[in-house]
């Protein structure tokens, strides 16, 4: 998925949000499911998409690093699914856990120049992820409005990389390594619509990983960069 298309479907998803929370205060409704918040545990799935990207600092001594002139990190979209444990701490706080897979797909486009031929070429790098996520979240709600409620979540998710960088080598030698483990804070908002039978929340979430995921391999392409770090936006649809 191109930039514009997650773009799309990221404001896609923020006005089907807010005309759903619209509608939902213009009409009373039956009330649906009007014993599911007394439920201590429940259990559900998530399905979404992300797009991902680098928080990207370059090397201090760029300018001196053989042809590169400058690195330039470029989004790309990818699809998440997984499944949602959620613990009732009170009427407006819940904890959740997702343990979830994440196909995350991130490039890096590297911009050449040869003082001497004039030439200024672009390689592009592609770094491919396939995330285990283990995600605690903590839920605030807000009070329910007939079928409806809104929330805010804060939380912290450790990832673990299950794709073989071997397996990549073999068909580029000169590949961006990235550490297998990432872990960072991750803020977001939602609604929780009660319907008939189940419980659809659409949510909006924002990923900021901690640590440098850059493997310094003594190579054109990673003595040009300093750190790599995580930033990752998701469009999740939980059904519970």
């Amino acid at each position: 998925m191109t930039k514009n298309t997650i773009t799309r479907l990221f404001g896609v998803a923020l006005t089907l949000l807010i005309t759903l929370t619209c509608v939902g205060q213009r009409s009373r409704q039956p009330m649906n499911l009007p014993k599911y918040d007394k439920q201590k545990i429940h259990f559900g799935f998530v399905l979404g998409i992300n797009n991902s990207n680098f928080r990207y600092q370059a090397a201090s001594n760029l300018n001196y690093q053989d042809s590169v002139y400058s690195v330039t990190p470029n989004p790309q979209g990818g699809l998440n699914l997984g499944i949602l444990s959620n613990l009732h701490l009170g009427d407006n706080f819940d904890l959740r856990f997702m343990p979830s897979l994440s196909f995350v797909q991130r490039q890096l486009n590297y911009n050449f120049y040869y003082p001497a031929t004039g030439q200024a070429p672009t390689l592009v790098k592609t770094v491919e992820s396939t995330y285990l996520e283990l995600p605690f979240d903590l839920k605030f709600k807000s009070k329910r409005i007939d079928n409806y409620r809104l929330y805010v979540v804060a939380g912290f998710r450790t990832s673990i990389d299950m794709v073989s960088q071997a397996k990549v080598k073999e068909k580029d030698p000169d590949i961006v390594k990235l550490n297998r483990k990432d872990y960072g804070y991750q803020v977001g908002l939602g609604a929780d619509f009660y319907m008939p039978y189940f419980k659809f929340s659409p949510e909006i979430k924002m990923f900021n990983g901690i640590p440098n995921l850059l493997v310094q391999e003594n190579t054109v392409y990673s003595n040009a960069i300093e750190s790599l770090r995580s930033k990752i936006f998701f469009v999740s649809f939980f059904f519970e």
